[in-house]
């Protein structure tokens, strides 16, 4: 994805707001609004929207789970199945 040709200034987006929305949604490609020549924010849709936040949250979870292992918080997968074995027994 090029960036470069999804920059609009804010007075485009002022003027046309249900048009740049209807484009992304459609296109579901960010929309970098400018202001003043300076890029000031980035417009999506809320599917790509939450889908980024799903990953990002993964990520963190992967990210933990390394840190975990780098600091040798692992059993052996036998012995964890084991342990949820027993907490399943009534």
């Amino acid at each position: 994805m090029r960036f470069s040709t999804q920059v609009k200034p804010i007075s485009t987006l002022k003027a046309n707001a249900a048009e740049l929305l209807n484009e992304i949604a459609a296109t579901r490609q960010p929309l970098v609004i400018t202001q003043n020549g300076e890029a000031k924010a980035v417009l999506q849709d809320v599917v790509s929207y939450e889908q980024t936040q799903e990953t990002l949250a993964l990520l963190k979870i992967l990210a933990l789970g390394q840190k975990q292992v780098d600091a040798g918080r692992t059993v052996p997968a036998r012995e964890a199945i084991e342990r949820l074995r027993r907490r399943r027994e009534p």
